[in-house]
């Protein structure tokens, strides 16, 4: 049997890497922290807009577009909808299980001059994709610059 040196800094560096993992999922990536517990996690979501419009797409596998609720008050979108778990599988016959089941929402805040009456939602492959069009008093308009003619002196 070989021995092996003691190297205290060895052991900081794991002890940090563990504390910046605890801190990351604590508070930069909740969903992942309070997933460990049982809990629904929020579905991701990515926002972006466009000169047009502005575009929210949130992951939702497995989830029918019927169980999805969308609902824009003010400037908050808020998607809710509930994972269904399987009848046919009783709780004691598993020996594995990751997926979460039960209710989630996720609430973000959109920019302002968004044309709330004219929203487009579709679902495909599990990813839903909520177009909204912004008005026109938004939307960024483009002036064309012309050159001013000048009279030549003769």
């Amino acid at each position: 049997m070989a021995m092996r040196k003691w190297e205290p800094f060895s052991d900081l560096v794991s002890l940090r890497q563990a504390m910046d993992r605890l801190f990351e999922d604590s508070f930069v990536h909740p969903s992942r922290f309070f997933a460990a517990f049982g809990e629904p996690t929020m579905p991701a979501v990515d926002a972006y807009q466009t000169p047009n419009e502005v575009v929210v797409k949130a992951a939702l596998p497995g989830i029918k577009p019927e169980d999805v609720d969308i609902d824009i008050t003010g400037d908050t979108l808020t998607i809710r909808g509930e994972v269904k778990a399987e009848k046919e599988v009783k709780q004691q016959a598993y020996f594995y299980q990751e997926q979460r089941y039960g209710g989630f929402s996720r609430s973000l805040t959109l920019p302002g001059g968004l044309q709330v009456d004219k929203v487009d939602a579709t679902m495909e492959n599990g990813l839903l994709t909520i177009i909204i069009p912004k008005s026109e008093k938004v939307k960024p308009k483009v002036i064309k610059v012309k050159a001013k003619e000048t009279k030549s002196k003769k």
